[in-house]
C-alpha cells in the first residue's frame, strides 16, 4: 500500500490537516471477544488484511493527534489568565494525568493552535 500523500499546505507553509478515516464502532457483543478487532480476524487474504489494518492504524494515529490538539486547546483555555476560574498549571496537569512541565508545554501548544485558528 503506498504512503498517503502529504496534506496540502495552507498559508504560512504549514500542512493542512485532513480528517481521519471514520472509525466504525463495534457492537458491544463483538468487543466482549478479545480476539475480535474491527473484524480483522475474519480477513483471510494477507494483502487485504494488511491494507485494512494499515487504514485502521493511520485512522487511530490521526484520531490520537486530533484528540491531543483538543487537549492542548482545552488546557490553554483553562489556563487563560482572563478567566475568573483559571486553573494553575499543576491543577491542569493533575486533571490530565500529565507532569506539570508537560502541562505547560501543552498549554503553550494550545495557545499556538488558537492563535493559528483566529481569522486575520
Amino acid at each position: 500500500m503506498p504512503e498517503p500523500d502529504p496534506a496540502p499546505e495552507r498559508r504560512g507553509g504549514e500542512p493542512r490537516r485532513r480528517r481521519p478515516a471514520p472509525l466504525l464502532f463495534e457492537p458491544p457483543d463483538a468487543t466482549a471477544d478479545p480476539e475480535h478487532f474491527f473484524d480483522l480476524e475474519s480477513i483471510e487474504d494477507p494483502r487485504e488484511l494488511l491494507g485494512r489494518a494499515t487504514e485502521l492504524a493511520l485512522a487511530f494515529r490521526a484520531a490520537a493527534d486530533r484528540a491531543m490538539e483538543f487537549q492542548a486547546v482545552a488546557a490553554a483555555q483553562l489556563a487563560d489568565p482572563g478567566r475568573f476560574d483559571r486553573l494553575p498549571d499543576e491543577a491542569i496537569a493533575e486533571r490530565a494525568e500529565w507532569t506539570a512541565d508537560y502541562a505547560r508545554k501543552m498549554i503553550e501548544f494550545g495557545r499556538e493552535l488558537m492563535r493559528d485558528r483566529t481569522p486575520e
